[in-house]
């Protein structure tokens, strides 16, 4: 814009409006970003009840769990959440801790077992006597390590930002050592005026202000239309440099849901018997039995009604089917009943070891048949891990699981490292092991006590399915909940990068060339000038080009994240047992 004051000379006024403008903007985008940092610790803190009751001098009183004192007793009823850290003190039952430590089955509690704040009581009663509350209890303790991670998160350093300082550094320089070389030289204050500003207006930092916004809207966009969310520009960046990337397994890597694997029936019919097991485990809502129930309905097994079913929580359960006497459980169970489990013990104990859940089942005091269990992987599972190799990237599996169990999904996946039996809180010193090691490291999660580590990593991936903490301590969210689309979120991450730095360094470079023409380097010998209505026209050219280039960055990047029939068949292929589970 030139404006034109009547008895002076011409007044320029876009290189300073268009400096503040994107000044403005890049401040106004941080403040945004930075608004949200409280939500994963809001969200933490919803997961403990409000209210618990306690049962003091004789009376249940309903209180608030902040009033809970250590030694309280607490009474969690079946679907109750457990107020704080305790032990059990009466009763049996069993508890689902996934929303704390991402494990997918529920664990057996009785008395003396310890129980953790905010977990859900399933099908008993129990009585706990608080040991933590407060800030003492374990859900308490992931607030803080979440808390402590995010604070120590440097900011990025963005290439735009210190490019543009410079720039403008140059501008100011540029302009005043031009005016000043002309007046030494003697040309007139109107005319070393001119070319002064002419260097100001041709070297004002437009282009480099378009270079890093303009790829990231567009790598945000194709990220979008994937289902892969970056959530701030920072995630984008960081993306481009992961080397290692940590899957957590329950949920994340695997469906977070048991599935029969093997099933060895011995010295009967295996449909008739199948048929007898199924009909017993309907009358249950163990997650097991829920399992063995969808295995048979597969197979089309006939169903048949149970009668006196009964069921024996940690053990398993007995009912009679068509004068049948039906057992299904573990070698405790068996042991109670007098059961010789003698044919199948070698297989039912190589079945365990392998990090299965193997299920005993015996008809009229006859042992039968074993039924393993496990957490199956996700369809797409070990295509993710494919496409990382591929792209030279490091793959490991961090999980609470024991080591056979985690180690039966690695070989299956192909997974290079696994970190077993680590607990929830411990997770993110796992994740700060491995930048201490020279790595940059993506973490991938889905539940609480993925948040820290989340947190910790460079990059903090979430699935689209898991918790709302999850999502939002996370940098970027899968929300096809697809392990595949890890892969994609750093293709996309590279390839903004990549056309980042080429606008930089065109708008950088075309600043080189022209800053001497605007100068007047070239005047005397050749009579080459700028005015500065032309600088600014071709200062609007170089932001033009650097958002073309930004939009080619849709041409570089894969148009589908499809999975080819032949990965999903091999990871079939590949389930212990010859089953599809």
């Amino acid at each position: 814009m030139v404006v034109t004051i009547t008895g002076g000379g011409e007044v320029f006024y876009e290189a300073a409006s268009m400096l503040a403008t994107f000044v403005l903007l890049g401040h106004w985008v941080e403040m945004r970003a930075r608004g949200g940092a409280n939500d994963a610790i809001r969200t933490l803190l919803e997961l403990a009840p409000p209210r618990a009751v306690v049962i003091r001098d004789g009376r249940e009183l309903e209180v608030a769990t902040l009033e809970v004192l250590p030694g309280d007793v607490m009474l969690v009823r079946p679907g109750g959440k457990i107020p704080t850290d305790g032990v059990v003190i009466d009763g049996e039952s069993e508890v689902d801790e996934s929303m704390v430590t991402g494990e997918s089955m529920p664990i057996t509690k009785t008395t003396g077992s310890e129980v953790i704040g905010a977990t859900v009581n399933t099908d008993g009663t129990l009585r706990v006597r608080a040991t933590k509350v407060g800030a003492d209890t374990a859900l308490a303790q992931i607030v803080q390590l979440v808390q402590e991670a995010q604070n120590s998160k440097a900011p990025g350093q963005r290439l735009a930002d210190r490019a543009a300082f410079w720039l403008v550094l140059v501008a100011l320089i540029g302009g005043t050592a031009t005016f000043l070389v002309w007046l030494l030289v003697g040309a007139t204050v109107p005319t070393a005026l001119l070319f002064a500003i002419t260097v100001v207006v041709i070297t004002c930092p437009d282009a480099l202000g378009l270079a890093t916004p303009t790829a990231i809207m567009v790598g945000t966009g194709l990220g979008a239309k994937r289902g892969v969310l970056f959530k701030n520009a920072t995630g984008i960046e960081t993306a481009a440099r992961i080397d290692t990337v940590v899957f957590d397994k329950t949920g994340t890597l695997t469906q977070g849901e048991p599935e029969v694997t093997d099933y060895i029936p011995i010295g009967t019919d295996d449909i008739e018997l199948l048929s007898l097991a199924a009909a017993a485990e309907r009358e249950s809502e163990h997650p097991l039995a829920r399992a063995i129930v969808a295995y048979a309905d597969a197979r089309d097994i006939p169903h048949r009604t149970a009668t006196a079913f009964r069921n024996i929580t940690g053990q398993g359960a007995v009912a009679t089917v068509d004068g049948h006497r039906i057992v299904l459980g573990n070698t405790r169970l068996m042991a109670q009943e007098g059961i010789d489990i003698g044919p199948l013990q070698a297989t039912q104990q190589e079945l365990a070891s392998s990090g299965r859940t193997a299920i005993l089942v015996a008809v009229d005091g006859s042992i039968a048949a074993v039924i393993a269990l496990a957490d199956a992987p996700r369809v797409t599972a070990k295509a993710a891990i494919d496409a990382l190799h591929e792209n030279g990237v490091e793959v490991a599996m961090l999980t609470g699981d024991n080591e056979p169990t985690a180690r039966r999904i690695a070989a299956l996946l192909g997974i290079d490292t696994v970190i077993a039996d680590v607990l929830p809180e411990d997770k993110s010193a796992r994740i700060a092991e491995l930048q201490k090691a020279g790595k940059t490291v993506a973490m991938v999660g889905d539940g609480v006590n993925d948040a820290p580590a989340l947190a910790q990593a460079d990059l903090g991936v979430a699935i689209g399915a898991g918790t709302d903490v999850a999502i939002e301590t996370a940098d970027v969210v899968l929300m096809r909940s697809d392990p595949m689309d890890v892969a994609v979120a750093l293709r996309i991450g590279k390839g903004t990068l990549r056309k980042m730095r080429q606008n930089l360094a065109w708008a950088i470079g075309y600043n080189a060339i022209a800053l001497p023409i605007a100068a007047g380097v070239f005047y005397p010998a050749f009579g080459i000038m700028l005015t500065p209505a032309i600088a600014a026209i071709s200062m609007s050219g170089s932001s033009v080009i650097v958002a073309v280039n930004a939009l080619l960055l849709k041409r570089l990047l894969p148009a589908q994240t499809d999975i080819p029939q032949s990965h999903q068949a091999a990871t079939n292929a590949e389930l212990p047992g010859g089953e599809s589970a």
